[in-house]
């Protein structure tokens, strides 16, 4: 038998969809490994999948990410998931060497950012309004635009009452930066301090509502408050002594 042969009777080799642009699978995880790292941010799994014509097929993206996050363990760079999709990022354990090439402190928040953070958090979607009566205080313009300006929170719809208040639910920035893929993985309220996260009034109105709050999540390592000194919260030195919200009126 020829050489000529036996390659005729030889099976094809297998090879991904694109195969005119990639010889074989070794090649794409290669490009989907340097895309994630140059990316600077995280990446969605069907944005990597365009990155070849034809894309790739879903099941072939996650095998291949999945491979990758296997290469890298143990590094002290990590491939993980979150909210908008796949990024390469420091493990913990690194954190004291980077912080000696950022000497600048982290921003802190004021407990009355925290709180309210929290409460659209494990409450959303919420009014001022709402959190109002849950933390027992007004709550003060630069409180929301703070956590705004984080890209934390964001305004995604409105309520059908009178003044027709906007609702708030937290973003996937809020996510990204918590490390999470959904809001599922928020730790439960029975690990936390929930002492102040009552039920909020008007439960039928909720219950509509719910459909308007992103199903995407809480603070990044960044947003510590650091017990030694005062707390300042972003633009608004005079939150810490809010007055109550019979005190104040409330705008929506």
């Amino acid at each position: 038998m020829t050489d000529e042969d036996h390659r005729a009777e030889a099976p094809p080799a297998e090879l991904p969809a694109n195969a005119g642009e990639v010889s074989d699978l070794g090649e794409v995880k290669r490009v989907l490994e340097a895309t994630l790292l140059v990316a600077g941010e995280a990446v969605a799994a069907n944005e990597l999948a365009r990155l070849f014509d034809p894309p790739l097929d879903a099941e072939t993206v996650r095998k291949l990410l999945g491979e990758i996050r296997d290469d890298w363990s143990g590094r002290k760079v990590e491939l993980v998931q979150v909210a908008s999709g796949w990024r390469f990022q420091a493990t913990p354990s690194l954190q004291s060497y980077l912080d000696r090439l950022s000497p600048e402190k982290p921003p802190r928040y004021s407990r009355a950012v925290m709180e309210t953070l929290a409460i659209i958090a494990y409450q959303q979607p919420v009014t001022r309004g709402d959190i109002e009566a849950i933390r027992g205080v007004a709550v003060s313009t630069n409180v929301v635009k703070a956590l705004e300006d984080r890209q934390w929170i964001e305004a995604v719809g409105h309520r059908e009452t009178p003044g027709r208040p906007a609702l708030y639910a937290t973003t996937r920035t809020f996510l990204d930066d918590l490390g999470l893929r959904s809001l599922a993985e928020l730790p439960p309220l029975a690990e936390l301090d929930a002492s102040t996260l009552l039920e909020i009034p008007d439960a039928p109105a909720k219950a509509a509502e719910a459909a308007l709050a992103l199903a995407t999540p809480i603070l990044g390592p960044d947003a510590a408050v650091d017990p030694a000194s005062p707390p300042v919260e972003p633009g608004d030195a005079g939150v810490r002594g809010e007055p109550s919200a019979s005190e104040t009126q409330t705008l929506h």
